[in-house]
């Protein structure tokens, strides 16, 4: 695979820029939850569930994310994979906030986290799975890893 981007297609220091940015956010978010696990619940009202370490352990499981992204940060198109497990994650951790709440589970304002640790990303990150899949000749060939 070229280790370039087509000339039509977004710059590679763009993306770059982006997932170096979603490399230190999930660092931080992550050191959040992990080490003030009841502040968030603080700040959106509610009060903090009595198994806080099953959020700390979602806070482990945002901070795992930060170094796939500051690899991709280096070298996206060799670390493209990388993205392809981000946006999975952030893709379904809307879905399971959703599941939740319908079933009356979690209230609205815990969406929240929703909005910077997932829906921001969206466009940088399918936009630039978009560009490797047709680079790679195709969506299933990236994901199948080829």
């Amino acid at each position: 695979m070229n280790n370039h981007l087509q000339n039509n297609s977004i710059k590679i220091s763009t993306f770059k820029a982006w997932f170096k940015a979603a490399a230190i956010y999930n660092l931080v978010w992550g050191s959040y939850v992990v080490f003030l696990p009841s502040s968030y619940f603080e700040l959106i009202g509610m009060p903090p569930p009595s198994y806080l370490a099953i959020w700390q352990v979602v806070g482990m499981c945002i901070l795992v994310y930060a170094p796939g992204y500051w690899w991709a940060s280096k070298d996206p198109i060799r670390f493209r994979h990388y993205i392809v497990i981000g946006l999975l994650g952030k893709m379904l951790g809307p879905v399971g906030f959703l599941w939740s709440a319908y079933q009356g589970l979690l209230p609205i304002e815990f969406g929240l986290t929703l909005l910077l640790n997932d829906l921001i990303w969206w466009p940088v990150f399918i936009l630039f799975l978009r560009q490797m899949a047709i680079q790679q000749g195709g969506w299933l060939k990236l994901v199948k890893g080829e």
